[in-house]
């Protein structure tokens, strides 16, 4: 999990850097890469998921 996690935290900074840059394509492809890893980590780490992001 712990991984999956860190790849999260990757998405998330690409994501920015997308956005920074208005690469609105790239954004786009980069929040459903986003979506779908949240999705993975599931109900059970919401809390760990939402600790992380608050950083």
């Amino acid at each position: 999990m712990n991984e999956l996690v860190g790849k999260i935290s990757i998405k998330e900074t690409q994501l920015k850097i997308a956005q920074e840059s208005n690469l609105l394509q790239t954004a786009e492809a980069l929040e459903n890469q986003l979506s779908q890893l949240q999705q993975e980590l599931g109900d059970n780490s919401d809390t760990q998921l939402q600790s992380l992001m608050s950083l």
